[in-house]
C-alpha cells in the first residue's frame, strides 16, 4: 500500500460492510486517523472501489480528547459534555446554517457515537484550524467533539461526501 493510504480504510471498509444497509451511497467515505497528530491531514476521502485516498485536510478533534492540547487524540467519549471526538461509523446527513456557518450534521452507527445528534456532532468551518497554525503551533484548535475544518476547505468536504455517505473516525493502537 502506498504510504499516504492510511492504515485505517481495511477497517473503515469493514466498517461499510456492517453499516451498508444504513449507507446509501458507497462510491467514497470519509476515513479519520486519530492515531495522526493535528497538523498533519488526517481527514481522507477514499474511493472505496480502489481503496485510494482522493484528497485529504486538517481535521480538529475534540478538546475532551486532548485535554493537555498536546494535538494527539488521548482518548474517545460518546458522553454529552465531554467535548471529546467518538470513533466509529458516522452517516453524513443533511447541511444546515448554524454558529459555524454551513454545517453538515452526522449520525454516530455506532455504540461508541450513537450519540452524535444528541452532542450535536456535526461538521464544521472553524478559524482554528489552518495550515499557519499548524506549522506555527506544532498543532490545529480543539472542537467541542465535532469534526472542524479550515474555513476555506470545510464546504469543499461537504460537496465531495455529500450526504448519505460514511465517515469512519478512528486511531490504531
Amino acid at each position: 500500500m502506498p504510504q499516504d493510504v492510511p492504515p485505517l480504510i481495511a477497517e473503515a471498509l469493514a466498517a461499510l460492510d456492517t453499516h451498508g444497509a444504513q449507507v446509501p451511497m458507497h462510491d467514497k467515505i470519509g476515513v479519520v486517523d486519530f492515531s495522526l497528530p493535528s497538523r498533519q491531514p488526517r481527514f481522507f476521502l477514499v474511493d472505496v472501489a480502489t481503496g485510494q485516498v482522493e484528497r485529504s485536510w486538517l481535521v480538529a478533534h475534540g478538546k475532551g480528547s486532548d485535554p493537555n492540547a498536546t494535538g494527539m487524540v488521548q482518548r474517545f467519549s460518546n458522553q454529552p459534555g465531554s467535548n471529546a471526538s467518538s470513533r466509529g461509523a458516522y452517516l453524513t446527513a443533511n447541511t444546515y446554517v448554524g454558529e459555524h456557518g454551513l454545517s453538515r450534521r452526522l449520525i454516530g452507527l455506532d455504540s461508541d457515537n450513537n450519540m452524535a445528534m444528541n452532542r450535536a456532532i456535526v461538521i464544521h468551518g472553524a478559524d482554528y484550524v489552518s495550515e499557519t497554525m499548524a506549522e506555527r503551533q506544532g498543532r490545529i484548535g480543539r472542537s467541542q467533539g465535532c469534526f472542524a475544518f479550515a474555513p476555506g476547505e470545510v464546504r469543499q468536504v461537504m460537496d465531495m461526501l455529500g450526504e448519505g455517505r460514511m465517515i469512519y473516525a478512528g486511531k490504531l493502537t
